[in-house]
């Protein structure tokens, strides 16, 4: 489990691609600092297991659906990344509750330059769209940002100098894949309002039709 909030910004090493799996080299210097041989990783938001570990970095094996369904697979030496271990249970929980289980692969859009802000907009999925809402949390290349707006498939996020400066969105331009994960939260709640008879996939959004949410929730 992680929060969303970045450690550092590594750098691809290397990326040994084969058929159907790479191995990634990420070259870090705070990350290691207590990460053993095991432990998980959040690499753009796709959680990874530290396959070695050294003081100046780390592998790990990307499996033929990782490459598939996320965007690692566009990775190349000196890209940078987003890191960030595992949350401990004793410190302060910043950001939101994220699994490190990439949803879907969105799409930069649209940037917006505004003094103090630079706000971002992302073309998303269905699969993830249906459970944004404005103020709400999503998961973009393992930061944990705040929902402005959603409308058309494109949602929006703002983004402080500081997020700027301390995770790879300093570099994100239009056109550019980024790794998404909706809020846990959102996607159990609307698993619990599943209406009666209807599989897995017919879910009720709780936002978008309450009178229909409130009927499925009946006994």
């Amino acid at each position: 489990m992680f929060t969303g909030i970045v450690e550092e910004i590594g750098h691809v090493e290397a990326i040994d691609r084969h058929d159907t799996h790479a191995r990634l080299t990420i070259a870090c210097t705070t990350v290691p600092g207590d990460l053993a041989v095991g432990d998980s990783v959040a690499v753009d938001g796709c959680c990874l297991t530290a396959t070695t570990v050294s003081p100046g970095g780390f592998t790990a094996d990307l499996m033929a659906e990782t490459l598939r369904a996320t965007s690692l697979g566009d990775l190349a030496p000196d890209s940078p990344v987003n890191l960030e271990r595992a949350m401990r249970a004793d410190t302060r929980f910043g950001g939101h509750l994220v699994q490190g289980h990439v949803d879907a692969v969105g799409r930069v859009v649209g940037l917006e330059e505004l003094p103090g802000t630079v706000f971002l907009a992302i073309e998303t999925p269905a699969e993830v769209g249906r459970y944004l809402v404005p103020k709400g949390s999503v998961t973009v290349n393992g930061t944990s940002l705040t929902v402005v707006d959603h409308e058309d498939g494109v949602f929006r996020v703002g983004l402080i100098p500081h997020t700027l400066s301390v995770t790879t969105f300093g570099v994100r331009a239009v056109g550019d894949r980024v790794n998404l994960e909706a809020d846990v939260v959102a996607k159990y709640v609307a698993r619990l309002l599943v209406e009666p008879g209807a599989s897995d996939n017919e879910r009720i959004s709780p936002y978008l039709d309450t009178d229909a949410a409130h009927d499925a929730a009946r006994p």
